[in-house]
């Protein structure tokens, strides 16, 4: 098996795992790091952080908050604006991330300045902002579509005054940018969410908000009391291991039968993915949990089982993969807000596996995978990172070689793949 990854250059020759992985920053902590590092009293230093793109634009977006940022090779040090961002129009690109989209977006709507959020293709079309627009507007804010309803790029004037809001929560990021913006307010305020869902990604936000003491009330994630008034020193921190990147060589060391290690992973940190060892577990997988590092056993044919993946949603590109190396039927539910990604992942997923030869069928909430035998063709990322690194992985275990084209975008949460996949003896190379 051969496996190209267009765009950029690298020679690998083996599909046989064995080795140590040290797993890269969680994206997810890094870009909320430099967010409440940004809202501080005082000096910042966050240490081991992810270098992907969306870090760089969090980190722009935050200085046109008024936070001044120093990009040093193994750390940020970021002097905060105090809970007062800065009065000026602005426009903020948010390049592929929700999350700065959703967190600047609300935050900007302290400021009764002017500002214009957008971003790229994805963002644009595929990242829909009207729970979090809607919200915002119930509480004095002015939001103005420069294009379509409901998707960037748009406008948005503040300021919002503390009281009640209410959204829809499907997608944890609105409720998770509205509890941050609401913590900066002179005032109370309360959250009314409904069909709360991706809860362990609130649950990781709530976490932060602890942290530096801030009061808020959970009332089963459909109801939030939000104290405001948000006072905090600058801090100290170091970004853990992210278990979303950690799935990858996970899955492909299980589909090979290989062992590995991994570090830098904590399982008691408030990562909604970590639940996927526990599913690989219950498939059947021979996996070890220590306190520094998590063992992935030689192990034979997993068990598919009926999996609700909305916890942690996204590893449902690579459960799909693993679900073909299955020694029965897998189905994936409650994952329609997968559809609302960087790409419509059920979508692209089912489309890149039925084209290697993968019985699988989409559902409008998720997917059933029947075991099947791969066989290496050209494929297309749909350019998602998730869609790239798990189409990455089904290609170490497919029959022949396999060409996948538009990979920039792995770049955005595991910009090490190739070289860890490397260092690995992954069999597979870049080809320009």
């Amino acid at each position: 098996m051969i496996c190209h990854l267009r765009s950029m250059k690298l020679n690998i020759f083996s599909s046989t795992l064995k080795g140590t992985l040290t797993v890269p920053p969680s994206k997810s902590h890094t870009l909320r790091a430099i967010l409440f590092a940004c809202m501080a009293k005082g000096t910042s230093h966050i240490k081991h952080y992810l270098k992907s793109p969306d870090t760089y634009r969090m980190i722009d977006a935050v200085r046109e908050l008024g936070a001044l940022v120093n990009v040093q090779e193994n750390s940020l040090i970021i002097e905060g604006v105090k809970g007062s961002i800065a009065p000026k129009k602005r426009t903020i690109d948010a390049g592929n991330s929700g999350q700065v989209l959703r967190f600047i977006g609300a935050l900007s709507a302290l400021s009764p300045s002017e500002t214009t959020l957008t971003g790229d293709h994805s963002i644009c079309h595929q990242r829909p902002v009207k729970a979090l627009a809607d919200a915002l507007k119930e509480q004095g804010a002015v939001v103005s579509y420069l294009n379509e309803v409901n998707h960037p790029p748009l406008q948005i004037t503040g300021t919002i005054s503390p009281g009640s809001f209410s959204l829809s929560g499907e997608d944890s990021q609105p409720v998770s940018a509205l509890l941050m913006a609401t913590a900066f307010l002179k005032g109370p305020s309360h959250i009314y969410v409904t069909s709360p869902g991706e809860k362990p990604w609130i649950e990781l936000t709530l976490s932060w908000m602890k942290k530096f003491g801030l009061k808020v009330k959970n009332n089963d994630f459909m109801h939030y009391e939000v104290e405001g008034n948000a006072e905090y020193e600058g801090f100290n921190t170091k970004i853990p291991g992210d278990f979303s990147s950690a799935a990858y060589p996970i899955g492909a060391a299980l589909i090979t039968g290989s062992c590995l290690t991994l570090y830098n992973l904590d399982m008691q940190d408030a990562q909604g993915d970590k639940k996927l060892i526990d599913t690989l577990i219950l498939m059947g997988a021979h996996i070890e949990i220590e306190k520094d590092a998590i063992h992935i056993k030689n192990t034979g044919k997993l068990e598919g089982i009926k999996i609700d993946v909305n916890d942690f949603i996204d590893a449902i590109t690579i459960l799909a993969v693993i679900g073909c190396f299955a020694s029965s039927k897998m189905e994936i539910v409650n994952a329609s807000i997968a559809r609302n990604k960087e790409s419509d992942r059920i979508y692209a997923i089912a489309t890149e596996l039925r084209k290697m030869g993968a019985t699988i069928v989409e559902k409008e909430d998720g997917l059933i995978i029947y075991p099947s035998i791969l066989k290496g063709t050209t494929l297309y990322s749909h350019k998602d990172h998730r869609v790239a690194m798990a189409l990455s992985v089904a290609a170490l275990k497919a029959e022949g070689e396999t060409i996948i084209e538009d990979v920039e975008c792995i770049k955005k949460s595991y910009p090490s793949f190739i070289e860890d996949f490397q260092s690995l003896g992954a069999n597979i190379y870049i080809v320009a």
